[in-house]
């Protein structure tokens, strides 16, 4: 949402929460993630430096928002930010499968 994101900034707990839902209604899944961060090189500031990353996770019946600092270069920081969020929609599917 246009207000969110004007409240929090692009990379947010907030709006990462907000793209995984809307993922989970449009798509009509089980689980929705949103990620929204800075890879660098530049774009950072002492408040969002680079290798800030939220990770967004959303299933009918929890939200999981994770914060992540990561360091190295671009690619590095995105690879890294695609296996937590690939271990955390594991994690998750697992609890959804366990617990039905």
């Amino acid at each position: 949402k246009e207000e969110t994101h004007e409240a929090f900034g692009a990379v947010s707990e907030q709006v990462a929460y907000q793209m995984a839902n809307g993922v989970r209604k449009v798509l009509n899944t089980d689980i929705g993630i949103g990620i929204t961060g800075i890879a660098g090189p530049g774009g950072g500031t002492e408040e969002k430096p680079v290798g800030l990353v939220y990770l967004g996770i959303k299933t009918k019946s929890t939200h999981i928002a994770i914060k992540l600092m990561l360091s190295g270069t671009r690619d590095e920081i995105r690879s890294k930010t695609v296996q937590k969020a690939l271990d955390e929609i594991y994690l998750t599917a697992t609890d959804i499968v366990n617990n039905r």
